[in-house]
């Protein structure tokens, strides 16, 4: 597999679509369109990972929940339920992300960061966009008094058997990264 050219087609503030032309095993040209929120994408240059954005999962201390979120999202035109997550802006850490996004989002704070995963892609077919995944112990009252105009939210803390119910609900859309979060706190009571 061989890169021949990359070419900005969109000029956006948060994405960017981008044309590749490139050749395959067998020599062949093809094409491919895909979103980044880089300004040069991975593909133009060799760099080390940072993470894009960081994706929340936050275990309530004092209330032995799990806290999701219910959010409207525009390119579903419906709702979604996932985690707490956000950009990663500027020389911020994940950890201050994880921070801020939460306390943003949820009203909650975050008080313990169990785990940080690895940059990881978030769907490498469609975009280059990198995550990593917070895990975390939190506190407080919910609220959403610090949501931005364009967030519609739903704070939800949940059990095991609540979690349980939702998975077994077949119209609720889920983010990937959270269905699997979610079935295994049902599936091992652990984040």
């Amino acid at each position: 597999m061989n890169i021949v050219e990359v070419k900005k087609i969109s000029d956006c503030e948060h994405l960017n679509l981008f044309s590749i032309r490139y050749k395959d095993r067998l020599d062949h040209e093809k094409s491919w369109v895909f979103a980044s929120r880089l300004e040069k994408p991975c593909v133009m240059e060799e760099k080390t990972i940072t993470p894009d954005a960081v994706v929340i999962v936050p275990f309530h201390r004092d209330k032995k929940k799990l806290v999701i979120i219910k959010e409207f999202r525009v390119p579903l035109g419906g709702y979604q339920y996932g985690f707490p997550a956000g950009l990663v802006d500027g020389d911020e850490s994940v950890e201050q992300a994880g921070k801020r996004e939460l306390k943003e989002e949820t009203g909650l704070d975050l008080v313990k960061t169990i785990k940080i995963s690895p940059p990881v892609y978030s769907s490498s077919g469609m975009t280059d966009e990198t995550i990593s995944m917070l895990y975390a112990e939190c506190e407080g009252e919910t609220s959403l008094k610090d949501n931005e105009d364009s967030e519609d939210i739903e704070v939800m803390l949940i059990s095991r058997a609540e979690a349980a119910r939702l998975l077994e609900t077949g119209s609720i859309k889920f983010d990937v990264k959270s269905w699997i979060v979610l079935s295994n706190f049902v599936d091992h009571g652990i984040i």
